[in-house]
């Protein structure tokens, strides 16, 4: 379980760092003792970081991938009421965990610096799109197609590479990329259209990663979940008075269980975000890309096994070709990681 130690002021706590030969720097020598034997050095700090940074990456793609769950125990809420609900009820657990932790001064600096605000901004803009098109996908059966567009997720982050940062792509990454084209045209077949809920999410979460990547180095989770949560709150907020003015809210018309599950809301978004705010500042994007592959899997067991979504012969064919091109993704990353972490070796070893 990540620690909540993350989000306490820097400085909340002080120690004494012993000597390289284990004694406290503030003890005197010992006049003619033996020699004390080194103590074998702690993990560095880098270790602990992408040990964090990998517990924070699963926690949240572990919960992603089981929210069908929970949107299956809101309805009859629609996509919009459901979305509309995490956005406020986000914004409140929020400003608890803020005050808790004693971070209004992040909030503010991160609220008047206009580069990091319109990243966030931005950020919000894009969250809101994945949050409505995949709420929209799991509320109409079409779970399955929601999970594909998280499939999919690693190839647009090659062409955002590309595309974005002028980046040369590897063989490999040419090879994953031409078969994942294949694939979406195969599906498209099968579906009898373009798979517009798949495409929509894998683009929509793609550039919300690459936006979070750019600007985590400058703020931390909570506060940059707290300014896309403001950033939303408004619309929000109008869209629940609005539903509950035309009667089509169901907040309050459904027994206190499905009030306080939309209550709940807030925390069950918040937190998931928090671990991948997290893990995005702890780890390279090809681990990224790796613990990225939990949620749609376990997306894709839940519509199989719990929501009973039809699979056709040309649907598996489809499934199987991004499967494979995942596959030749990640043996790309790992081969790629290989090589870099023995280049780094060679250079300290001369």
């Amino acid at each position: 379980m990540p620690c909540l130690l993350e989000y306490l002021p820097r400085g909340w706590c002080y120690g004494f760092v012993p000597t390289p030969d284990g004694s406290s720097p503030l003890s005197a020598p010992a006049p003619a003792a033996a020699p004390v034997p080194s103590r074998a050095p702690g993990p560095k700090a880098v270790d602990k970081e992408t040990t964090a940074g990998i517990l924070f990456g699963i926690g949240a793609y572990g919960l992603w991938g089981l929210l069908p769950l929970y949107f299956f125990a809101l309805m009859p809420a629609g996509a919009v009421e459901i979305v509309a609900n995490r956005v406020v009820w986000s914004l409140l657990f929020c400003a608890l965990l803020i005050t808790v932790t004693r971070a209004w001064s992040a909030l503010a600096q991160a609220l008047r610096n206009r580069a990091v605000f319109g990243s966030l901004a931005l950020a919000a803009a894009l969250i809101a799109v994945n949050w409505l098109t995949y709420t929209y996908g799991v509320t109409t059966g079409q779970a399955v197609e929601a999970s594909l567009g998280y499939f999919i997720n690693p190839l647009v982050s090659v062409l955002l590479g590309v595309f974005v940062l002028k980046e040369k792509l590897r063989p490999l990454q040419w090879a994953a990329v031409g078969i994942g084209f294949i694939a979406v045209g195969v599906l498209t077949y099968s579906y009898g259209k373009l798979p517009w809920i798949a495409l929509t999410l894998a683009f929509s979460f793609g550039f919300y990663g690459f936006v979070k990547k750019r600007v985590g180095p400058r703020v931390d989770a909570v506060t940059s979940l707290s300014v896309e949560t403001m950033v939303l709150a408004p619309f929000a907020a109008a869209t629940m008075i609005y539903l509950g003015a035309t009667g089509n809210a169901t907040l309050t018309t459904q027994g206190p269980g499905h009030f306080w599950l939309l209550l709940a809301s807030g925390v069950i978004t918040a937190v998931p975000l928090l671990f991948f705010g997290a893990s995005a500042r702890r780890l390279p994007m090809t681990t990224i890309g790796l613990l990225q592959y939990f949620a749609p899997l376990l997306q894709f067991i839940l519509a199989l096994v719990v929501f009973k979504e039809a699979m056709t012969l040309d649907r598996w064919i489809g499934f199987g070709v991004v499967w494979l091109a995942l596959a030749v993704l990640t043996l790309d990353m790992l081969g790629t990681a290989r090589r870099n972490s023995v280049a780094r070796r060679g250079k300290r070893g001369t």
